[in-house]
This record gives structure tokens, C-alpha cells and sequence, in this order.
């Protein structure tokens, strides 16, 4: 992948400010790529744009499908310009918040708006042409998670509970569903067909503005998921289709017991059989939405850590190879440029850093990492940073760079000084890490919203290692820095990463 010197903003979809409890696809995101074109930053970074679900406290990074878009995410008011609701079918929602996400009163307000236009939609009594190019566009993976959802509904969540000819994907069973929930089927398609229309056009837009997107996609996917169930193959699953290994990280420094993530881990032999067809469908799906695609765990495509699925923690699993040169070189040929980012944080071994350097993927620095014990060879120093990289000052699993600083020891403080040759307070900390991120020779630099207004803790995306009140942070429309856009747009200029567009002279007329 080439990378050219350049900046952007990480800040996910639901953070944006709205009247309908959660960010979308609408005014806002319009008004955000707006606000980066004029600040000369030519990227925005998303977390996973995935549906999200309660049982997992509506984390982006599991999904119960790793096509699907997050219906949650749609725009009442665009809704209305597209025709699908009228305006006084727009009601305020009841129970939300303008400060979080209130998922549970978010998720009732949004379906019941859906289920309307999709009824308006069928009163026309004839699928549009473009719905049925969609349908069809996306048939694989499509068909596959609109029966689930059906199914899910009807069967309750759990489907190795399911009718055993449902389990089993019997062919007979899979036929008579379709005709017997037809109209089911097709609203959940219809969703994700709204989903799709409005993000397309917001890509668009954002792309006649100078603006592009860096996706993420989470390694694992969860059993409760359309792909599990459609896939079965492709885990590591028993007879009765529950996972006989689950997914997790060893026992380190900041865990005694390690992590137990818990998800079904892949059956990478079956996979490698057909080419990492399910893999490949899965990153095309990907770039049809981003520009650039973040690979979240890299280092799992090199070796994964496996624990038996009766174990309690993750001390008792094992490092499992994974044939990551055959499937990345698969990539390679079905995508020449690798539009991909390796999220390579934490500690990696030998092999690792071998399959990043044999396929040039670009790494990730993270300047909260950067300081403590005054350690010269420390990767995360801005002088260390390799230009074909990104650098951030913090990430969505981050503190903000105010909330970091506050938690600094005095000596990791004393180092900050020195290094910055600066007196730093909490007033002042983003914009000297800001500008560390910005002077860096890595080729893209990028940080939270969060760090370019001098938020604090309060405005935490997600602590790793809890489950509950994460991914709920919103920003005000007013504490957006729209009146600061020049300023910012004279800073990318200064440190090499926008250069303002050449004005065209207009060719003197023939006479």
C-alpha cells in the first residue's frame, strides 16, 4: 500500500451528534466531512460498521454478522428525502440522550421507523430495480443473514437450539422457510438496502471532498452469527455445532489469567482448501465500504492463542499457526494494491514481523505509548517511527490524551517534558501530542476527536477488559471545532500533510 504524508480524525458514526439518540448517516456526517476537507484532513477512521447487538453491550467488534451494515445507523430525515416516511411519521424518541447512546431506546425507536418505511415501501406492490440489483450484488453473504434474522426471531437467539433441519441447513427446510417467511426476508434485506444507499452516498460525497475512509475489521466473528451458522466448516465446531476451541491472548503483565475472548476460532485448514474464499469475500465486502481496511489482532494471522471451550481463562490455551504467507499472498492477487493497515500493537514475535515486512503493511505507533522509563529504543518515540506507518496519539481502547495525562506517574510526566521541551498541563497536552503526531515521519497521522478538542475521561470510547458503559460516547454539535477548520487546515500545511489544490487558469479564448 502506498501511503502519501497526510492526517485524519478517528471518530465512529454513533458519536456523532443527532436528534434520534445516536449518530447516523445524515446532516451531521455530511457536516463532518465538511468540517475535514476544510481542516485539510484527508481521512476519517470508523470502528466497525457491523450491526451490534445487547448481548454483547452493542460492541462494534462483535457482530452477529461480518457483512451486514448496522441498521442503527440509518437517518430518519434521510429516510424522509428518499421517500420512504413521511414527516409526520418522524416522531422525537423517547428515553435517549444527546450526551450517550442509549442503545435499548435507540434500538426500539429505530426499528419501529424501519418497520414503517418498509411497510410504505411494500405498499407500492413492486421491488424497485435497485433493490433487486442490490439483493443480487450482494446474494452470498445476503440470503444467508436474512434467513438468520428470521430465524433469530422466531427461534429465539442460540441456534444450536434450533430445529434440527434449521441447525443443519437442510436444503428442504432452508427452501420452505423462504416461502414461508417471504415478507420477513425481504425486510431485512430491505434494511440493509437502505443501509447500503446511504452509506454510498455519504462515500460519495465524501470522496468529491477530498475525504477518504479507513475501515476496521475484527479478526474473530462470533457463533451467534449469520456466518457461523452458514459456515460451519470454517470453525472449529463439533457435532452438535458448538465450538470445541475459543479465542483469547496468554497471560501477560497487565493479566494473570490472560483474556478469554470466547469466540469460535477458525478451522484455517478448511479454509486454505478453497483458496480463504470466506476470507477474501469478507475483505472485498470491506473495500466495496472503506478506502482503506484496518486489520484489528494482525498478529493472529501469524499465530493465534486457542483454548480448549471448557476452560474458564485463558491460561491453559496454545499458540496454533496460522498459514498467514499462503492467505495473504491469495490477497495479494485479488488485490494488488493491499489497501490494508496492521494493527500490530502489543507484544509480537519473530514471525509477526516477518509476515508485516514481507507484505509491507504499514503499522500502527501510538504515542500514549511512547513514555515512561526514558528508554532510547522505546518503538513508540516519535524518532523511532518508520515513515511507511500511521501514528496516533491514542485509539478508540485509549484513554483521551487529557484523561492519560492525568493518570501519568511523575516520572513518565518528567520524560513527556523533556521530550516535548514544553511545561505541559492538562489545558495543554493534546495540542503538544497533536502536534508530536503531526511532526512524525509516519505518512498518516491520525487521533481521536476526543484529542483534537482536549476532551477528557468523560469521553472515553472503550476500556478493554469491561463490558459494560462502552461505545456510548456522543459529541455536541457544538463542541465540534468548525470555527477552528483554517487553523487546523495552516497546521496539516506546516507539518507536510495537505498541500492547498492548484487553482486552474482558464485558457485564453481563441480570438
Amino acid at each position: 500500500m502506498d501511503l502519501h504524508r497526510s492526517s485524519g480524525i478517528l471518530l465512529h458514526i454513533t458519536s456523532l451528534p443527532s436528534d434520534y439518540g445516536i449518530g447516523d448517516l445524515g446532516k451531521s456526517a455530511y457536516e463532518f466531512v465538511d468540517f475535514l476537507e476544510d481542516s485539510g484532513y484527508h481521512y476519517w477512521q470508523l470502528l466497525p460498521l457491523n450491526p451490534t447487538h445487547s448481548a454483547y453491550y452493542h460492541s462494534p467488534y462483535s457482530s452477529y454478522s461480518a457483512f451486514a451494515g448496522n441498521p442503527l445507523l440509518i437517518s430518519p430525515e434521510l429516510l424522509e428525502k428518499e421517500g420512504y416516511l413521511d414527516s409526520g411519521e418522524i416522531s422525537k424518541p423517547k428515553g435517549v440522550s444527546n450526551k450517550k447512546v442509549k442503545f435499548e431506546a435507540v434500538e426500539t425507536y429505530k426499528v419501529n421507523l424501519l418497520n414503517t418505511a418498509f411497510e410504505n415501501y411494500r405498499s407500492k406492490k413492486a421491488a424497485s430495480e435497485e433493490f433487486k440489483k442490490f439483493c443480487n450484488k450482494h446474494r452470498k453473504w445476503l440470503e444467508d443473514f436474512a434467513i438468520f434474522q428470521v430465524f433469530t426471531k422466531k427461534y429465539g437467539r442460540g441456534w444450536t437450539g434450533w430445529p434440527k433441519e434449521i441447525k443443519n441447513r437442510e436444503d428442504e427446510a432452508i427452501k420452505k422457510a423462504y416461502k414461508d417467511f417471504a415478507e420477513e426476508i425481504e425486510k431485512e434485506k430491505f434494511f440493509q438496502y437502505i443501509f447500503f444507499q446511504q452509506w454510498e452516498a455519504l462515500v460519495r460525497y465524501a470522496h468529491k471532498n477530498n475525504v477518504a475512509f479507513i475501515g476496521d475489521i475484527p479478526f474473530y466473528v462470533n457463533h451467534e452469527s449469520a456466518d457461523c451458522w452458514a459456515h460451519t466448516e470454517y470453525f472449529k465446531l463439533n457435532e452438535e455445532k458448538e465450538p470445541t476451541h475459543v479465542s483469547g491472548v496468554p497471560p501477560d503483565y497487565f493479566s494473570e489469567t490472560g483474556q478469554l475472548w470466547g469466540t469460535p476460532v477458525f478451522n484455517w485448514k478448511v479454509l486454505k482448501s478453497n483458496d480463504f474464499d470466506w476470507w477474501v469475500e469478507r475483505l472485498t465486502q470491506n473495500l466495496l465500504l472503506f478506502d482503506v481496511v484496518r486489520l484489528d489482532h494482525f498478529r493472529a494471522f501469524s499465530a493465534y492463542w486457542e483454548v480448549p471451550a471448557k476452560e474458564e481463562t485463558a491460561i491453559n490455551g496454545k499458540w496454533i499457526k496460522t498459514p498467514g504467507t499462503q492467505f495473504f499472498s491469495v490477497i495479494k492477487k485479488k488485490f494488488p494494491k493491499m489497501p490494508f493497515i496492521a494493527e500490530d500493537l502489543g507484544s509480537l514475535d519473530e514471525p509477526v514481523y516477518k509476515l508485516l515486512q514481507k507484505f509491507d503493511f504499514p503499522g500502527m505507533n501510538v504515542l500514549h505509548f511512547a513514555f515512561g522509563e526514558e528508554k532510547a529504543d522505546n518503538p513508540y518515540l516519535p524518532f523511532n517511527h518508520k515513515p511507511h506507518s500511521l501514528v496516533y496519539t491514542g485509539t478508540h481502547d485509549n484513554n483521551t490524551t487529557r484523561g492519560w495525562f492525568g493518570n501519568l506517574d511523575k516520572e513518565a510526566k518528567k520524560h513527556l517534558k523533556k521530550y516535548s521541551g514544553r511545561k505541559i498541563s492538562e489545558e495543554n497536552v493534546h495540542e503538544i501530542m497533536r502536534t508530536m503526531a503531526l511532526k512524525s515521519v509516519s505518512k498518516i497521522a491520525v487521533f481521536p476527536l476526543q484529542d483534537l478538542i482536549g476532551m477528557g475521561e468523560e469521553a472515553i470510547m472503550n476500556t478493554p477488559g469491561t463490558i459494560k458503559n462502552n461505545w456510548t460516547w456522543r459529541v455536541k454539535r457544538k463542541e465540534i471545532p468548525f470555527s477552528s477548520a483554517k487553523d487546523f487546515r495552516k497546521q496539516n500545511i506546516l507539518f507536510g500533510r495537505f498541500k492547498e489544490p492548484e487553482i486552474k487558469k482558464k485558457s485564453d479564448k481563441k480570438k
